[in-house]
């Protein structure tokens, strides 16, 4: 018989029987959870499934099949004999053999003469035994034939243990058998028949807590194939193995321009760092400190990757390159794609590679609510970006080379985070710089190690050479400090603060455009500034009709609009289909895959806004992107139209190119009145350009005294609000507005301080 011991670790489970302290077996509960008992249920799972017994659930009762089997082979001859018990053992359980079959019916005779004791009489008894013999034949008969090897059998319970079933277990564990009970509803119910624990142990290890919600076998099974299709994936694994940040002393910059073969030893490992390093110790120093640090990688031949602001997207063509199939299960999309992988002239280099593609990107596939197909185009773009950059990172690679790739500002996509955490795992020195502490990163990594620092600088490029290295006085900084204080949340901005915008159209009445017309943006209803990101509230209407029929205050109603930075159009159309537009033969070449072309237009000849602020060029395309997704006007994507808005948009007048910038997105901002008094319709070419600047930040109004609906030809919905004001009139001829009189009175007072 094996005695009962308590365990030193969870490894204990697993030593030989000769490797253990006398013959001792070990049975415990185990009523909560940690990340090393998940790690454990695992690997003790996979030895009861190779030599035990998995029990989830209850063990059923035999039924009347199974007893009526047994009756017919071994009788109902009931005796409190431990030899009569072997000796029907023999011939229920022929595969034992002396040894295990003694060991078994010393135990099962034990365990009746306590039931006995306890008061149970001769016929409960005879129950009791039939019932475990049957349980021994039909649940356990491939244990009992593995008792007392050097290997001792396993039995895994999941569940909450009935009284008959303990005493079952028990019997086998007293037999040899290594038990452990998952208990995941906790220890009350158990100790309801054990309450002095007398029969296994409790677990008790530091840490513990309640067992995570989707936590069960079936879940273990799932881990356990996984992990086998993770082997399956990977193939042949590298040699060597990545030291990341172990080694590192926490001093930033000198860590990474600490030698390579000086930071350790070990022929199996390479040793990279993986920083952040937010905000700046020293701004006057900073700019200057980053050139001379790029200097000191350059004079060691580091070979360095600097990105600024963002990794670019991958082109059509590099993610054509990547051979790829259509997949139905997440192991075979990665074991495809990471064929795709080559380093021919490293093969090791290129096992390390694909090892650290598929760590990240199983991690990724845990993410909750991730789909295979999400999951494969981030694959697709971490293997365009590999490729992109591996020339630049690995040529000649060689132990113990690492080197260098700098990412300046924080990461602001997912993608480029995941393809961070990649390099992280190979020869690299990855290095993300926030030194405005008002960017947010994404990066999250276990391996990841920050610094901090407290004054914050703006500055988007990495100085690589010397004329890009701009250093701040002590006084510039202050004032920079300053700004930050009176145009940070304010309400007071400085000057064209603002680079990025989005318009919101205002539902207003007839009687607000007047009001809301000549006020600065930052006063209108929903203006915010979140994030970088100004909104506007513009105004976008049609007015139909002639309040009250009385033209001349028609036309000083419209003339009180006109004011700084307004355009009016007065004869229809303004912009003709058949002028020359040098843009519409390139239209084609500027839109492929429903992305504009940005890097094509600028460089095109004929381009006409390259004189503009950078921010401004970038409000125009972020612009024309929107209005054609939109497709609000009609016909786009699917006669052509989407050219049209483009060859348009690259050809304004330059009267509306000024104005756009000039535009500070938090004060006024300017005006377009559109008047159409005759039966022309407007033409496909107004319609986009009236988008256009709705969405660009203008104030638009249509001013429509016959009340015909000749502007809405080529919206593809409605867009703007229609204020009906009085009567409609006909043949209207637009005046000279500079002699119109104005309709807003002026007072003495306004005419006295000449306001």
């Amino acid at each position: 018989m094996y005695t009962h011991s308590k365990i030193k670790n969870l490894n204990d489970f697993f030593v030989e029987r000769d490797s253990r302290p006398g013959r001792c077996v070990y049975f415990y509960r185990i009523n909560g959870y940690t990340e090393e008992i998940g790690q454990f249920i695992q690997k003790y799972y996979e030895a009861a499934r190779l030599s035990g017994v998995i029990i989830e659930g209850r063990i059923p009762n035999p039924d009347e099949k199974n007893l009526a089997y047994y009756e017919e082979i071994m009788g109902l001859e009931f005796r409190m004999n431990p030899d009569f018990i072997a000796q029907r053992l023999k011939k229920w359980l022929p595969r034992m053999n002396d040894y295990q079959r003694g060991n078994v019916a010393k135990s099962l005779y034990d365990t009746l003469d306590t039931l006995r004791k306890s008061g149970k009489n001769d016929n409960m008894l005879k129950n009791a035994y039939i019932k475990f013999m049957c349980w021994l034949y039909y649940k356990f008969e491939r244990i009992v034939n593995m008792l007392g090897e050097s290997r001792i059998p396993k039995i895994l319970y999941e569940g909450q243990i009935g009284s008959y079933e303990l005493l079952l277990i028990t019997i086998l564990s007293n037999a040899g058998c290594d038990v452990v009970l998952l208990q995941y509803g906790g220890d009350m119910k158990y100790r309801e028949l054990d309450a002095d624990s007398k029969v296994s142990d409790n677990l008790a290890l530091p840490g513990m807590r309640e067992f995570p919600p989707n936590f069960n076998l079936k879940w273990v099974r799932t881990e356990i194939q996984n992990a086998l299709n993770n082997e399956r994936i990977y193939g042949t694994k590298p040699q060597i193995a990545n030291c990341t940040n172990a080694w590192i002393e926490g001093k930033g910059f000198d860590d990474f321009r600490k030698s390579p073969a000086g930071r350790g030893s070990d022929p199996g490992l390479f040793y990279n760092c993986f920083y952040r390093i937010n905000g700046v110790e020293d701004k006057v120093t900073y700019a200057n400190g980053l050139y001379q640090f790029w200097q000191e990688l350059a004079c060691e031949k580091r070979r360095v990757v600097i990105v600024d602001g963002g990794i670019p997207k991958p082109e059509m063509e590099e993610i054509a390159a990547v051979k790829r199939k259509n997949y139905t299960r997440q192991d075979e999309m990665l074991m495809d794609l990471s064929a795709n992988i080559q380093y021919t002239a490293n093969i090791e280099l290129q096992r390390l590679m694909v090892k650290a593609f598929l760590d990240v990107l199983l991690a990724e596939a845990k993410t909750a609510g991730i789909s295979l197909s999400k999951l494969t185009n981030k694959a697709v773009y971490m293997l365009c970006w590999l490729r992109r950059y591996q020339k630049q990172l690995f040529s000649n690679w060689r132990l113990p080379d690492i080197s260098c790739f700098i990412h300046m500002g924080p990461c602001q996509d997912e993608n480029e985070a995941l393809f961070l955490r990649i390099l992280a795992r190979l020869p690299v020195d990855v290095l993300v710089l926030k030194p405005n502490l008002n960017g947010v990163c994404c990066l999250a990594d276990p391996l990841l190690y920050e610094i901090h620092f407290t004054d914050s600088l703006n500055l988007e490029r990495f100085p690589q050479q010397s004329a890009d290295v701009q250093v701040g006085t002590v006084a510039f900084h202050a004032e920079r400090e300053l700004d930050g204080l009176m145009y940070q949340d304010t309400g007071v901005y400085r000057n064209y603060q603002y680079g990025k915008a989005v318009s919101i159209t205002l539902q207003t009445m007839y009687e607000e455009i007047q009001i809301l017309w000549k006020e600065e943006l930052k006063y209108r209803p929903n203006f915010s500034t979140e994030n970088g990101i100004v909104t506007l509230p513009v105004i976008f209407a049609k007015v139909s009709g002639v309040k009250d029929g009385i033209v001349q205050k028609y036309w000083s109603s419209i003339k009180d609009l006109i004011v700084e930075d307004t355009f009016v159009v007065k004869n229809v159309p303004y912009i003709d289909a058949t002028a020359p537009n040098p843009m519409k033969q390139y239209a084609a070449d500027f839109f492929k895959n429903g992305r504009l072309q940005r890097k094509k237009i600028r460089e095109n000849p004929n381009y006409q806004y390259s004189f503009l602020r950078d921010e401004v060029q970038e409000h125009i395309f972020d612009k024309l992107q929107l209005l054609i997704e939109s497709r609000v006007i009609r016909g786009t994507f699917e006669n052509g139209t989407e050219y049209t808005i483009i060859a348009t948009i690259l050809n304004m007048p330059k009267e509306i190119v000024r104005l756009i910038q000039k535009f500070d997105f938090t004060k006024k901002n300017p005006k377009l009145i559109y008047i159409n008094t005759g039966e022309k319709l407007i033409s496909l070419e107004d319609s986009i350009l009236v988008a256009f600047l709705n969405m660009a930040g203008f104030d638009v109004v249509f001013f429509v005294p016959t009340g015909y609906q000749n502007i809405e030809k080529h919206f593809g919905r409605r867009l703007m609000e229609e204020h009906q004001i009085g009567e409609y009139i006909y043949d209207l001829q637009v005046p000279n507005m500079a002699l119109v009189s104005s309709g807003t009175r002026v007072s003495w007072r306004d005419r006295l301080f000449r306001r």
